[in-house]
């Protein structure tokens, strides 16, 4: 068998494994999904009419629009802590250890975990979209492209956010500092304009919002959906995912290749 053939065969094993355990323990998934569901049903039914008059709408309708596309964003930096997490539960546990002993492609422990996290990432999405379209979210105005460019960058970033995750998570002595290194996944959406315009933040604190991975992939993805101005965003945005996922990827495998003290 060829080393290529060896290795997808092995990568393939591994992501096996992973979507069984996430099928077999979903309560972490859940939890972490249970975050940007909660904040998009409390930000569009207790203060969407307010947020709408601030953003220039005529009704909460309006704030459900601006709101998804961020939401969506939100929920992939949540989903991915989950990853962090059961990248450091498998190091600690000892299992990483005995596929070192094992004929396995190396590389294919890692690239389990990314693909079944991105899986997992794309369907935590499809479920939060699912509740925004079924609280009033509308997009149609977007052609197919759009769309097809919408899910393209949204499976982009997921896979740089995982890539980090799994960073994250070889680093970390135990699964609860894992989920405590990974927080600034979901901090940084709170951070960014998924809530409310940049332009309406005080002046000292824009440049926090402006330059940071989630703002330009948000303003593209409402763009996308929406039909508003995109702008130089999109060249921010897909930069920010092929950096950090070039820095998760080296970041990672330089970690996992280490050789145990």
């Amino acid at each position: 068998m060829s080393s290529l053939s060896l290795a997808v065969r092995d990568s393939s094993t591994m992501l096996r494994r992973n979507l069984l355990h996430a099928r077999r323990y979903p309560s972490l998934t859940l939890n972490l999904l249970l975050t940007p569901v909660m904040l998009l049903l409390l930000f569009v039914y207790i203060f969407g009419d307010v947020m709408s008059a601030g953003i220039g709408g005529t009704d909460r309708s309006d704030y459900i629009a601006y709101i998804v596309p961020g939401i969506l964003l939100m929920t992939i930096g949540s989903t991915v802590i989950g990853t962090a997490v059961s990248v450091s539960n498998d190091m600690t546990e000892g299992i990483i250890a005995r596929f070192r002993t094992m004929a396995i492609h190396r590389g294919s422990v890692l690239v389990g975990h990314v693909v079944g996290s991105v899986i997992q990432t794309v369907m935590s999405v499809v479920l939060v979209g699912a509740v925004g379209v079924a609280i009033g979210f509308r997009s149609t105005d977007a052609t197919v492209l759009e769309w097809l460019a919408a899910f393209g960058l949204l499976v982009l970033f997921s896979l740089a956010l995982t890539w980090v995750a799994v960073g994250m998570g070889l680093v970390s002595p135990n699964a609860e500092a894992a989920g405590n290194n990974a927080m600034p996944m979901i901090l940084l959406p709170l951070l960014s304009s998924a809530f409310i315009p940049v332009d309406s933040m005080p002046g000292w604190f824009r440049p926090i919002a402006e330059y940071q991975p989630f703002t330009p992939a948000i303003e593209t993805l409402r763009g996308l959906l929406l039909g508003t101005e995109i702008g130089h965003n999109g060249w921010l945005a897909v930069g920010w995912c092929l950096g950090l996922t070039l820095l998760g990827y080296f970041w990672a495998t330089a970690r996992f290749n280490d050789d145990p003290k």
